[in-house]
């Protein structure tokens, strides 16, 4: 994305926290803003799990968007601990940007919906995938949305292909308040190394796996060494079930070794140096349900 200038002298920043139902397009948002492919994305519901912030500096702003996880009733602990992530984004929010798709109505959560319908600070609702609709029903979901929620301001994008990302990113900056930047002006994420290796990983198991298995996968990174020219990486992927197991592996290995492959190639784009990669797969029974386990893989404080 090319560097907007601030219009004012004095140095913007802010939290910009993107919220919506599953697969509306809200990573692919972030990766377009910010211009990495930083989060993950995938066909699949539920590909974020995380809270994830994506950096945006200039010379006198400094625009912090947070990708969150898309809006589900929970059904066990990990997913509660995923619409925490959700909850937490409305505290911090110094703009929010409620994503649906062309075509798609209310939040899944309705206690979400008052919240952005109540919000104190600017909303804008952003009706992505434009390219797969005209213009006629196009405006009917413009006057859908504006009866909804008057408060908000409406913007039609795609994610995917770059359309209005730029007067969506004008505006924030016209609405971002005065305030000194949050990180370092070089940092990209709040996120380590080791985290965007395990959801790279974990990108190439949501795209080859079907039913129960993505979402039964963890990944941890056990060792990052970063030497001059060459990365060595070892990650664990966690199973919850021996069966599971055999699955990702796969016949002679070759499961296990498609992913690897796939994944090196991303992380060796990403990081801009050769990647040595070892995985193995080990199972973790029921982790999704535990609590120690969850705060292990970082959904719990």
């Amino acid at each position: 994305m090319t560097e907007q200038k601030n219009t004012t002298s004095k140095h913007k920043a802010g939290f910009v926290n993107i919220i919506g139902n599953p697969n509306v397009g809200k990573s692919t948002f972030l990766n377009a803003v910010v211009g990495e492919n930083l989060a993950i994305t995938t066909p699949k519901a539920q590909t974020t799990r995380h809270r994830i912030l994506g950096i945006v500096n200039g010379d006198d702003y400094q625009v912090i968007f947070s990708d969150t996880p898309g809006i589900i009733k929970p059904a066990y602990e990990m997913q509660e601990a995923m619409m925490d992530f959700v909850k937490e984004s409305f505290e911090d929010a110094d703009i929010l940007l409620y994503m649906v798709e062309a075509g798609e109505k209310d939040l899944k959560n309705e206690a979400f919906f008052n919240k952005i319908k109540n919000a104190k600070v600017p909303v804008l609702l952003l009706i992505n995938k434009v390219d797969q609709t005209d213009q006629d029903k196009l405006e009917e979901m413009i006057n859908y949305w504006q009866e909804k929620l008057p408060n908000a301001e409406i913007f039609p994008v795609s994610a995917l292909h770059g359309f209005g990302i730029d007067q969506v990113f004008n505006r924030i900056l016209e609405l971002l308040p005065e305030s000194p930047p949050y990180f370092a002006k070089d940092q990209l994420t709040d996120k380590s190394e080791r985290f965007i290796v395990n959801e790279k990983i974990r990108e190439k198991i949501l795209k080859h796996y079907k039913k129960e298995i993505p979402y039964a996968v963890e990944v941890e990174t056990e060792e990052f060494k970063e030497g001059d020219d060459k990365i060595r990486i070892r990650a664990i992927i966690y199973v919850e079930r021996d069966s599971q197991k055999g699955i990702i592996i796969g016949h002679k290995g070759a499961g296990l070794k498609r992913i690897g492959t796939e994944a090196r190639k991303d992380l060796e784009k990403f990081f801009g140096k050769k990647i040595y990669l070892e995985l193995y797969v080990k199972v973790n029974k029921d982790w999704r349900k535990k609590a120690e386990q969850l705060k292990r893989f970082g959904y719990k404080d």
